[in-house]
């Protein structure tokens, strides 16, 4: 077994142990990138529940193989948002979860502290898987406002694909 996949297995471990019993559903597999089309409108209803909120975020797309489809920053946003953002969609992406669910198992302690070990991670509300048909197409991840606000509208841009 591979040096990842043993630091892989045992964060997941990690994970489930954290998570409340509810929580601990199979999540689905990968399946084909997302492509711009979707993206797009993932992207149009995220910054319109934005704009409706007059908040000012970035929104990063990722793709299924966790490549950026699509990034935008809204004006006078930190620009460590850009970062933040991508890191959310990219937690939301690898671990087939919503990043919150990261941001939870770190809080509660425990066996969910050992996440604050891994590099490249970024355990915040605000990152969630992209479904379709039952698999997941990529994720999407907004910084900018509070995390339950980013949430939010992530939430919204999902949405325009059902």
């Amino acid at each position: 077994m591979t040096t990842l996949r043993i630091i892989a297995s045992t964060c997941f471990i990690a994970l489930l142990t954290a998570l409340p019993a509810a929580a601990q559903t199979a999540p689905p597999p990968y399946g084909p990138p997302i492509g711009l089309e979707n993206a797009r409108k993932v992207m149009n209803a995220a910054e319109a529940e934005a704009a409706k909120n007059k908040w000012s975020i970035v929104v990063a797309i990722l793709d299924s193989g966790g490549n950026l489809v699509m990034l935008h920053r809204g004006d006078d946003v930190q620009l460590s948002s850009i970062e933040i953002a991508q890191g959310k969609a990219k937690t939301a992406l690898m671990f087939k979860r919503p990043s919150k669910v990261l941001d939870d198992a770190i809080a509660g302690g425990g066996p969910g502290l050992r996440f604050l070990a891994l590099r490249d991670i970024v355990p915040l509300e605000g990152g969630l898987p992209i479904v379709v048909n039952g698999k997941i197409v990529g994720a999407i991840g907004v910084s900018g406002v509070l995390s339950s606000q980013d949430t939010q509208a992530a939430r919204a841009g999902i949405e325009a694909l059902k």
